[in-house]
C-alpha cells in the first residue's frame, strides 16, 4: 500500500522549517533517524526547484507501507537536470546530489510531458518497523 501524504506547491520563500513540520507530521509514523533522512532529501531537492529554476514546483511525498520506503518527488519547469557533485552557483555550492545519492537507494530525474522535468528519490526505511 502506497500512501500520498504530502503534495505541496513550492515557491519562492518557501519555508523550509514549515516544510519539515509538514514533513514531520504527515511520516509520524517513522523512526527518528528514517524521518530525519527523508528530510535531507526533501531539503536538497526543494533547494534546487529554489537556487537552479524559476522557483517554483510541485513537492509530493509517498508513503510505501509494505516494504516500508518513502518516494519524494519534485517537479520544475527547468529541462536542466541535476548536476552530481558541481553547482552553477559556487565551488562551495553543489553536494546536494551527492547527499540525495547517499541516503537513497535510487534517485533519477524524468521528463515532464509538455516541460521540465522530476526529480526522484526513494528512501527506504532500512531497519525499522513501521506503524
Amino acid at each position: 500500500m502506497t500512501d500520498l501524504v504530502l503534495d505541496l506547491p513550492v515557491r519562492p520563500g518557501t519555508a523550509m522549517s514549515a516544510l519539515r513540520r509538514e514533513l514531520t507530521a504527515a511520516l509520524h509514523e517513522l523512526g527518528e533517524d528514517h524521518l530525519y533522512d527523508v528530510q535531507l532529501v526533501v531539503t536538497e531537492l526543494v533547494t534546487n526547484v529554489l537556487d537552479h529554476t524559476s522557483g517554483t514546483g510541485r513537492l509530493r511525498v509517498l508513503h510505501h507501507r509494505a516494504p516500508c520506503a518513502v518516494t519524494v518527488e519534485v517537479d520544475d519547469e527547468s529541462p536542466l537536470e541535476p548536476v552530481y557533485g558541481r553547482s552553477r552557483l559556487g565551488e562551495h555550492r553543489g553536494r546536494g546530489m551527492v547527499v540525495v545519492d547517499k541516503i537513497s537507494r535510487q534517485w533519477g530525474c524524468r521528463a515532464r510531458a509538455g516541460s521540465g522535468k522530476t526529480v526522484f528519490a526513494l528512501v527506504d526505511c532500512v531497519g525499522q518497523e513501521d506503524g
